[in-house]
């Protein structure tokens, strides 16, 4: 039965009907024909024009089936670097784009039976990258235009220079430290040992420390003489008192003991052998001047 024209109500019913994507197995690529049911397809096969165009692809079967393949790769690949170009999409999504033209290059005419067969196919010629995973299989197309490949080793070469540098920078930083070290060792060996701390040590021949709690005795022109340009004085301890309960920190005033010593000395010119009485003490002091002013205050009381 020969095909309705173009433009008549009959070619119209036809595009019609087969409106979208049919069955796969009943497309004959030979004649580039698209049957809706099996009985059809069938029916198609034992047509006289299908026929006569299995006789002339039967004579170089080989080259049309690679030429079929040949045209499949490319249109394939062509939508896979210009709608997803180096990213990684699962080959079923592109496989289901690239059909949804109605004129495409069916892959029953190709030497692949299956999707899973060509993709292993494109990994193997090096023109995409493929994986598999537990979601299916998955590919990427790999640029291999001459201003990738040059975009690519500048990319690499810049690396390279990166790596250099930072290993350059490594390389001298650890120098510095082994230096550092040795400098650090080689003082360390010049430096002297350390002063080792030694005890208290009394050398030979030094004078005795003697100390003695009794009562001194009365001091004479002579030793007066002698004492005073040191501008000290020791304070004597009195008779009968308890040496141990003296206070040793306790400093005599200077000033006090200086004037009975400036008094003994001039009266010691004059050849009194008198003893001078003990200076008061602070506390004595204060004691005497409370009691003149209670006996201050008694007089006028009496008086009064």
């Amino acid at each position: 039965m020969p095909r309705a024209e173009v433009g008549t109500p009959k070619y119209l019913a036809n595009k019609m009907k087969s409106k979208g994507l049919q069955r796969l197995r009943w497309y004959c690529q030979v004649c580039e024909k698209q049957c809706r049911d099996e009985n059809g397809f069938k029916c198609h096969a034992q047509s006289e024009a299908h026929l006569r165009q299995m006789l002339v692809v039967g004579e170089n079967a080989g080259r049309h089936i690679a030429d079929f393949s040949s045209q499949f790769q490319h249109d394939f690949v062509q939508l896979l670097s210009r709608r997803y170009n180096t990213k990684r999409v699962r080959v079923n999504q592109v496989y289901q784009e690239f059909i949804q033209d109605k004129n495409h290059l069916h892959m029953n005419a190709t030497r692949w039976v299956t999707l899973t067969e060509f993709a292993k196919h494109l990994g193997r010629s090096g023109i995409a990258r493929v994986d598999e995973t537990e979601k299916g299989w998955f590919i990427a197309w790999i640029d291999s235009s001459p201003k990738a490949l040059a975009k690519q080793e500048a990319s690499i070469k810049k690396d390279r220079a990166t790596r250099d540098d930072e290993q350059r920078e490594r390389t001298l930083i650890a120098e510095q430290i082994e230096r550092a070290k040795l400098e650090k060792e080689a003082s360390d060996e010049g430096s002297a040992s350390p002063p080792v701390e030694e005890g208290l040590k009394r050398e030979e021949g030094a004078e005795k420390v003697v100390l003695s709690f009794s009562a001194k005795p009365a001091p004479t022109s002579d030793t007066t003489a002698t004492a005073a340009p040191t501008g000290l004085k020791l304070t004597a301890v009195k008779l009968g008192a308890n040496p141990l309960k003296a206070n040793p920190l306790k400093r005599p005033n200077v000033f006090k003991s200086a004037a009975p010593v400036k008094s003994e000395s001039s009266e010691g010119g004059g050849g009194n052998d008198k003893k001078r009485p003990a200076p008061m003490s602070a506390a004595e002091r204060l004691i005497m001047e409370e009691q003149e002013r209670k006996r201050r205050r008694m007089d006028r009381e009496s008086v009064a």
